[in-house]
């Protein structure tokens, strides 16, 4: 079993105001504020950057499977991945918060058999996700985020 590679260190936030704002709030409230954002759930997600090694924290819509969080790499339907996900990718330990709860997990890409249906647990939080598709020839990845013991 290998060991656990994930971000450390203060991660950094985003440069868009804000994503920085939400972040802040979520963080100085210890999840209390920020959770529900636009009357859905949302995580703040630190990867470990692909080419710095550093820590960067995003906040993301959530849905659950199981124990499992789902988030999707949409970027608004732009033609190109997020930043986060491109991190993850490279570096699939992550860090988790949920509200008050924070976790270690392993990032992994949805397969394409079980695509449909977690695509369709996060449509139905956020339905807008079916227009981001619509508006791009990317595939939009939904990311599967598996606990890991303490």
């Amino acid at each position: 079993m290998s060991s656990y590679d994930g971000p450390t260190g203060t991660p950094t936030d985003s440069p868009w105001d804000w994503v920085n704002a939400h972040t802040k709030e979520y963080v100085e409230s210890n999840g209390a504020k920020g959770h529900i954002w636009q009357n859905v759930p949302t995580l703040l997600i630190t990867t470990k950057g692909r080419r710095t090694g550093r820590a960067r924290r995003t906040p993301l819509i959530y849905g659950r499977d199981g124990d499992n969080y789902l988030v999707v790499a949409s970027k608004g339907g732009s033609d190109t991945h997020p930043e986060w996900f491109l991190n993850l990718t490279a570096h699939p330990h992550v860090e988790l918060q949920v509200g008050a709860e924070r976790l270690r997990a392993r990032a992994r890409v949805a397969t394409p058999a079980e695509k449909p249906r977690l695509w369709s647990i996060m449509t139905k939080i956020w339905p807008d996700y079916d227009n981001y598709q619509k508006s791009t020839t990317r595939e939009i990845p939904v990311v599967v985020l598996e606990p890991l013991a303490a």
